[in-house]
């Protein structure tokens, strides 16, 4: 089959029509004459894989990655960097149009600095009996022994080096299935994950190297961003771009300022650190144990103490949060409390509200308690475009108004990217 691409889909697969059928096809470019292998069909839907580029697109490059094509890192190598991210521009507004149904005002996206080298976590896969370290194939669970990674910063690739060096004196435990690592400001840090019913351990650097930048000591490393302090571990969420964080967290909170502020999905405390400088009272809440230890400590070294890290899962908070925050006043003013200064039918007033939620997004209670609580102004950072315009129907049907949009390349050579919009109620 002989296919024209048209554009770049969420997911990352190009789009082509032809025979009356929708092809989506791998490792596309728009503007690519290709000759395609049909690999499955749904329905009037047909996956295909390339057979021969006819006529390159002009965007059309070479990948650079010898592992381009098996391993499932990166999607979009096969593209010019211009390329990529016009594409990423059409995927967020594909989304807003086709499922948050509004036509998304014009907004631009922030470049990386770095193109390659930029990822500062990484998780590698590890195949014991095959001796095999790296990333998943794409589609499916067989590893592609990975020695050299183009999009890590320099310490991952070492502490990458460091692990294969293991591997090959049978070193690495048998029972391990991956291993996560995050590089810090001076040092780098791994934790092996084993079966569901182990937990994430972290691993020594290896005996026969004492040069690596692997922390050996602790099992954690400091981070700083725009002049904040983070700690964190290799099991810490946080963003894998740093380069580009600064401008993420000026988007983000930028010059709002107020009395009460909520995060949720708080994490380490990114944003929660910088909302507390901001404002007054802020609560913060995450699920995660470790992330919200993190997230007190990293709001304590800044000498902040009108921040709360709340543990609790973030759907139960919120649809709660006017208990709980009317508690957390009259804990703090207890004077005002007992003589009625804060009566118990005072309405919570929050002036700014974010989430950062996983890839999957918020969940229909969680939208419903954020509504329910009706924030002066919304703030909703997003890796998936999809479940973000998902959750802006929900919320535009609340009474909510778009203000702006800027999306972040913080995924260089993939098709993922983040996106920052503000709204107001």
């Amino acid at each position: 089959m002989e296919v024209t691409i048209e554009r770049i889909l969420p997911g990352g697969l190009g789009l082509a029509h032809a025979d009356g059928q929708t092809v989506m096809v791998a490792r596309a470019v728009p503007g690519d004459r290709l000759r395609v292998r049909v690999e499955r069909v749904k329905g009037s839907v047909t996956f295909a894989s390339i057979e021969e580029i006819i006529e390159p697109s002009p965007d059309r490059i070479e990948p650079p990655c010898p592992y381009f094509g098996r391993c499932g890192g990166c999607d979009f190598q096969q593209m010019n960097y211009q390329a990529q991210l016009a594409a990423k521009k059409e995927i967020i507004r594909d989304c807003l149009h086709r499922i948050a149904k509004i036509d998304s005002p014009d907004f631009q996206i922030v470049a990386a600095p770095n193109q390659w080298h930029y990822r500062s976590r990484a998780q590698w896969q590890y195949d014991a009996q095959a001796k095999r370290l790296g990333y998943f194939e794409s589609g499916s669970r067989r590893v592609c022994d990975v020695a050299e990674c183009a999009v890590l910063v320099p310490e991952l690739q070492l502490t990458l080096e460091h692990l294969r060096a293991e591997m090959a004196d049978d070193l690495l435990a048998d029972d391990a299935r991956y291993f996560r690592a995050i590089a810090g400001d001076d040092s780098a840090v791994v934790a092996a994950g084993f079966e569901r019913s182990h937990r994430l351990a972290p691993r020594p650097p290896p005996a026969h190297d004492n040069s690596a930048s692997v922390e050996e000591a602790s099992r954690e490393v400091t981070r700083t961003i725009a002049g904040e302090t983070y700690r964190l571990s290799a099991e810490s969420f946080f963003q894998t771009n740093v380069d580009l964080l600064p401008q993420l967290i000026e988007q983000a909170i930028g010059e709002e300022h107020g009395d009460t502020a909520i995060e949720l999905y708080s994490g380490v405390g990114l944003f929660t650190v910088p909302l507390a400088r901001r404002f007054k009272d802020v609560s913060g809440v995450e699920d995660d144990a470790d992330a919200t230890t993190f997230a007190r400590q990293n709001l304590a070294n800044a000498g902040l103490t009108n921040a709360e890290i709340v543990k609790s899962d973030v759907g139960v908070w919120i649809n709660n949060a006017e208990l709980m925050m009317d508690r957390k006043r009259r804990q703090r003013h207890p004077i005002l409390a007992a003589t009625s200064g804060i009566p118990p039918s005072a309405a919570l007033q929050i002036d700014f509200l974010l989430l950062d939620p996983p890839r999957a997004g918020a969940e229909s209670r969680v939208i419903s308690g954020i509504l329910k609580l009706r924030p002066k102004r919304l703030c909703y950072v997003s890796c998936d475009p999809a479940t973000l315009a998902r959750d802006l129907r929900k919320i535009f049907a609340g009474g909510y108004s778009l203000d702006s949009i800027l999306a972040f390349d913080m995924f260089p050579q993939t098709h993922h990217v983040e996106t920052v919009v503000h709204l107001s109620g």
